[in-house]
């Protein structure tokens, strides 16, 4: 971490803007930063750590960051320009504060502010505006927290030997942060988990193993060796694996001859199984053909009886046979008497519909109906003539509407093109107005603005004068304050001078020639009469003096300046002129509002040159319509007289010329229904006719005596089939009857005694209960086999696994424990980060004794210490002091209040080296010590002094902020922090410097 510049607004002690340039302040590698006591030194600390964590030290707290001295309208600001890990950034940062409001009176909160920018080649580039963003940036480039920050770069006042005393939690934590040995922890926590994870993946498989050991003892039967005897009790997963296996090949071996001695007993079961299966089998085919023999006798027998009534069924089949030759005929004779009489009715109700002409012959019909069509051609012309009349009325109607339309749009024309004139001489008068009120507006325009300017001339000079009044003010204060400080300053040099004897006095020593009268004994030297004055004290009066004098010069001539600006504006009332602008307002906005209606009465004249051309084109358009419509009026009126003649004519009594139409077409439709009818009449009974004589015939060929006769004979369909079915069936069973009770081999069957299936059935069944007992007992014996070479396999798989993992968690749990320090191995019962961390400070110890051996004359030295401690703190991270004057080593809290400062100034450079060179760490390039110089004697000052300067080698910067006088002459590069009433200010300053 370097810091390049830091500027501070508002903050502390700082009223204004105060801006502090490190890099030229550090050049030479060490700075002081003095100042007298509440000035604000340590404010500019405050304000780094402020900028880099949003927070100072200490217990001081963000609500007193602001200045009292501040004008309420500056808000206080803090930017700081850093390089962070080789990145070069700049942190601003608001802290949360009270601002004047905007609008009305009082204060409102202002929310804390973040900005956080990074320098590239392209500039600076913002990063971030979010508090917590920017922290997580910053924090991850420093490494460190606030509290470590201050500890390890800014060592308060009374903080000094915080690290050196603390505790070894306290020191584990700062150092893990600053050598990033969080990874040594983690691989603690790894091994920690790897051995968890190994406990629980061994007493899985342990588990696993008695769960297949307690399945084999199942799968074994209550006739296995048990397993009780020889399973360890405890968790000696390594002897359980050993065993188990032999014990698994042990039981396997049993269920095979068990199985040998099942499959021996279901051959002989099976064999005996089969001769009762045949047995029984040949008892009930035995049965089943004595049964069928009977039972073919009784049927037989019933067959017989049904003889006759088979007969009657064959002669009534034959006599359905021969009448369906003849049924096609009388089918036809039925269906000609059917459509003879449905011609009749026909025929009787459309001789009905006709009226008068009912009576009528058929071939008289027809001639009628041929006369009534030739009449209904005539009409049907007369019709068009009655169609073209109501059209030609409704056009004549329309002709009439239009003719009227336009006369009246002809009028209407007329009487607007009468109306023109007056609206154009209203126009006329309408645009010469606006055109005067439009030359007004430009007058009173050129006069508002002059008014304006003059008014804004006054304004400017109302406030010169309340300006010179207040400069005028402070002219005079600066003149007082200048003739008290010209009066201060020629005391001062007159005191001066009357003391000049004692002064130069002052400066003699034995043995060196007086400036004055060259001798170089000085018998009787000068006194001072009073308190001297020496030469910076009249120089800083003297300056004040100018100071003063070059403000009242400043404020006479700023007071000239607003004078003649005022004379300049002349010496018109502001009243008046606004007066003034006021009237010419009101005139300026009377003649606008006249000069609005020019472009109205403009468009007025030119809309209405529009509507004359446009009346007058109506006008003579309405003319030649109407004529028009007058001709077609005339034509109309002689064609619909002539149509009403003729439609009268041929109407008749009818209503129009279309119902007689109607009427005629109706009888038309009529007479030709009826002849139509009469001829399908006369064509049915010829019919009818020709299909009687065909039935008699065809009844006389078939052996009937009149077709009466056939038609009895006739069978429907279904009951000749049935009656056809009914005799097949009856021959086929008596021939089936026939062909069983014919069978040797049932005619042999029904010879022997009677057969007994139920002893046979019994003996069957208790062979089958046999033969079930026995598979049920080979199958058992057959799973149980493979069930136990299935978990023997697993069983001798796991313990066969169990080998390796067993050897790898005893590896793990050693090096686990001995890296939590929980092992008898683990001599010091150091952790594995600490162990490291133990080294890290050895490395410390080492790095601030070379300095501490330095600072104290060769006396101290620091050391590691790893000797074990008491209760639960952690060993390895003790720090003890070495003293060379009495040989012993000590812990260092026995230093006193010097020795502690200089030896925890030692540590913590120490610290910042290591931290330097070790890879991956953040460099240190900057410390800063507050106070505590005060401590040493000057001879530890001047060896502190010279190891401080001895860093420019490793280009790091070390500022001291100190009361110590000597510091002053010692360290060229200084920050001097100057209070006064109206708050601190900041400049760099030289040894000589006041």
């Amino acid at each position: 971490m370097r810091l390049h510049t830091l500027t501070v607004t508002a903050f502390g002690p700082f009223a204004g803007t105060e801006r502090v340039d490190f890099d030229a302040l550090a050049a030479s590698g060490l700075f002081l930063l003095r100042g007298a006591t509440g000035a604000g030194k340590t404010s500019v600390l405050d304000a780094v750590c402020f900028a880099l964590y949003g927070e100072v030290p200490g217990a001081r707290t963000r609500s007193r960051l602001r200045s009292d001295h501040a004008d309420p309208r500056v808000l206080t600001q803090v930017v700081l320009e850093v390089t962070l890990g080789g990145r070069r950034l700049e942190i601003t940062r608001l802290p949360e504060q009270l601002r004047p409001k905007r609008r009305g009176e009082g204060f409102t909160p202002e929310k804390a502010q973040t900005l956080l920018r990074e320098y590239t080649a392209g500039g600076w580039q913002p990063l971030s505006r979010s508090h917590q963003e920017a922290g997580e940036e910053i924090g991850r480039l420093l490494g460190m927290s606030r509290d470590q920050f201050c500890q390890v770069v800014l060592l308060p006042q009374g903080d000094f030997a915080r690290f050196l005393r603390a505790d070894a939690g306290e020191r584990a934590d700062l150092l893990g942060r600053l050598f990033d040995t969080g990874r040594f922890s983690r691989v603690e926590e790894w091994l920690a988990a790897r051995r968890r994870t190994g406990e629980e993946r061994l007493r899985s498989a342990q588990d696993e193993l008695r769960h297949l050991v307690a399945r084999l003892d199942q799968a074994a039967g209550p006739a296995a060796e048990p397993a009780d005897g020889w399973i360890p009790a405890g968790d000696a997963a390594g002897d359980l694996a050993r065993q188990a296996p032999a014990w698994a090949a042990i039981l396997r071996s049993d269920a095979a001859e068990q199985l040998a001695v099942a499959g021996s007993a279901l051959r002989i079961a099976e064999q005996a199984h089969h001769a009762r299966q045949r047995q029984s089998s040949a008892a009930e085919t035995l049965t089943d053909r004595q049964e069928s023999h009977r039972r073919a006798l009784v049927r037989e027998a019933e067959l017989a009886a049904q003889a006759p009534d088979r007969e009657a069924d064959r002669t009534r089949l034959a006599s359905a046979r021969a009448a369906a030759v003849v049924e096609s005929a009388l089918r036809l004779r039925r269906s000609a008497a059917d459509a003879h009489d449905a011609a009749l009715r026909r025929e009787r109700d459309a001789r009905e519909a006709c009226g008068s002409d009912r009576d009528a012959p058929a071939p008289q019909l027809s001639g009628i109906e041929q006369r009534l069509r030739d009449d209904l051609v005539r009409l049907e012309a007369a019709g068009r003539a009655e169609q073209r009349l109501a059209g030609t009325a409704a056009e004549l109607r329309r002709v009439e509407a239009e003719q009227r339309a336009a006369e009246e749009l002809r009028e209407e024309a007329e009487r607007q093109l009468e109306a023109l004139p007056a609206q154009e001489e209203q126009l006329n008068r309408q645009l010469s107005e606006a055109r005067q009120g439009a030359s007004r507006a430009e007058q009173l325009t050129t006069c508002h603005q002059d008014a304006e300017q003059r008014l804004s001339a006054a304004r400017r000079r109302d406030e010169l004068l309340v300006q010179a009044h207040r400069v005028e003010a402070e002219a005079g204060a600066h003149r007082e304050t200048a003739a008290k400080a010209r009066q201060t300053w020629l005391d001062l040099r007159e005191q001066r001078l009357d003391g000049m004897a004692a002064e130069l006095a002052g400066r003699l020593h034995r043995g060196d020639p007086c400036p004055v009268c060259g001798s170089a004994e000085h018998p009787a030297p000068a006194q001072p009469s009073g308190e001297p004055v020496t030469r910076e004290v009249e120089q800083a009066a003297e300056a004040e003096f100018r100071r003063a004098e070059t403000a009242h010069r400043n404020a006479s001539e700023r007071l000239a300046a607003l004078r003649s600006e005022a004379t300049a504006a002349g010496n018109t009332p502001t009243d008046s002129i606004t007066a003034e602008l006021a009237g010419l307002a009101a005139e300026l906005t009377a003649a606008l509002h006249a000069a609005d209606g020019l472009v109205t009465a403009e468009q007025g004249l030119i809309r209405l040159a529009r509507q004359r051309e446009d009346h007058l084109e109506q006008q003579r358009t309405a003319g030649a319509r109407a004529a028009v419509h007058s001709d077609r009026m005339e034509s109309l009126v002689l064609e619909h007289d002539d149509l009403t003649a003729e439609v009268a004519q041929a109407r008749g009594d009818a209503p129009s010329v279309a119902e007689r139409a109607a009427r005629f077409r109706t009888r038309i439709a009529r007479l030709a229904a009826a002849a139509t009818a009469a001829r399908e009449a006369a064509d049915a009974a010829a019919r009818l006719d020709d299909a009687r004589a065909e039935a008699a015939a065809a009844a006389t060929a078939a052996g009937f005596a009149t077709p009466e006769a056939a038609s009895e004979a006739v069978l429907p369909a279904s009951r000749q089939q049935a009656v056809e079915m009914r005799l097949a069936a009856w021959d086929s069973e008596r021939a089936a009857v026939r062909t069983l009770l014919d069978d040797p081999v049932i005619a042999l069957a029904a010879a022997q005694p009677p057969a007994d299936p139920a002893t046979a059935a019994a003996d069957l069944a208790a062979a089958t209960a046999r033969l079930r007992t026995t598979a049920a007992a080979e199958d058992a014996a057959r799973h149980r086999l493979a069930e136990l070479r299935s978990l023997g396999g697993r069983l001798t798989a796991h313990s066969a696994a169990l080998a390796p993992a067993l050897a790898e968690h005893a590896r793990i749990s050693r090096l686990s424990q001995l890296a939590a320090g929980t092992s008898s191995e683990n001599r010091l019962r150091m952790r594995l980060e600490s162990y490291v961390l133990a080294a890290r400070l050895e490395q410390v110890a080492a790095a601030a004794s070379s300095r501490l051996v330095r600072m104290s004359g060769g006396r101290y030295t620091l050391v590691h210490s790893d000797s074990k401690v008491s209760g639960n703190k952690r060993a390895g991270l003790s720090l003890h002091v070495v003293d060379a004057w009495t040989g012993t080593e000590r812990d260092t809290t026995t230093l006193s209040g010097g020795e502690s400062f200089f030896a925890s100034l030692a540590l913590a450079l120490g610290l910042a080296d290591v931290v330097t060179d070790e890879a991956g760490g953040m460099p240190l390039d900057t410390l800063f010590i507050d106070e505590g110089f005060g401590t040493l004697d000057e001879q530890a000052l001047e060896e502190v002094l010279d190891v401080l300067d001895g860093l420019r080698e490793r280009d790091r910067a070390v500022g001291i902020v100190s009361h110590v006088a000597d510091l002053r002459q010692r360290i060229p590069a200084q920050l001097l922090v100057h209070k006064t009433p109206r708050g601190s200010t900041l400049r760099l300053s030289g040894p000589d410097s006041a």
